[in-house]
């Protein structure tokens, strides 16, 4: 029997944030990627699947509207959802199903430069073109509204005047890759007392 807290990754990407949450995971005695989702046919899902052997679905928009992903999702006795770099709008029944246990990343220091349409290069070209001194991560809870849910951390990252867009998301990567995978630790440690 399985006491483990199981999580999906939700992707559309290349999935290398996945990734690193699957590894972080993987020999963890309490939690544990139980799923890979995405909702576009050319992200790493497949790959990382492959690499991992974790499974995954590739859903389309009325699978992930309607009752077709939580079917999915029990299947699979997914207890918590993680989005990292994944871009549709979670709908409410979801978030119903999971509340307080959707969390998202967003490659800017929130409220600034979130919302709808703005997810990775664009981002860092609207952090840029701003003449921003400092950009980071947020990792927040999921609600209704893109970016707009309960922040679980911030991180910051300087930016120099001679930093390129590419090269401010070089340095986001880099606290993604640190911070993700141990917020979402701590968060579940909590949520589910363990």
């Amino acid at each position: 029997m399985n006491n483990k807290v199981n999580i999906a990754v939700f992707i559309s990407g290349t999935g290398s944030n996945a990734r690193n949450i699957i590894k972080y995971f993987e020999n963890h005695n309490r939690i544990e990627v139980s799923l890979i989702v995405s909702n576009r046919i050319d992200s790493g899902a497949l790959q990382i699947s492959k690499d991992t052997g974790v499974p995954f679905y590739i859903m389309n928009r009325e699978e992930f509207s309607g009752k077709k992903i939580i079917e999915i999702l029990q299947a699979h006795r997914v207890q918590s959802i993680v989005l990292a770099g994944f871009l549709w709008l979670v709908p409410q029944h979801l978030i119903k199903l999971y509340p307080n246990r959707i969390i998202n990343i967003h490659p800017a220091l929130l409220p600034k430069y979130g919302g709808k349409g703005m997810y990775g290069m664009k981002v860092h070209q609207s952090v840029k073109d701003a003449g921003e001194k400092e950009s980071g991560i947020t990792i927040h809870l999921v609600n209704e509204e893109y970016d707009k849910g309960e922040i679980l951390l911030q991180e910051r990252i300087e930016i120099l005047p001679e930093d390129t867009p590419e090269e401010i998301a070089q340095k986001i990567h880099g606290l993604e890759y640190a911070s993700f995978p141990k917020t979402i630790e701590s968060h579940l440690k909590k949520e589910f007392s363990l």
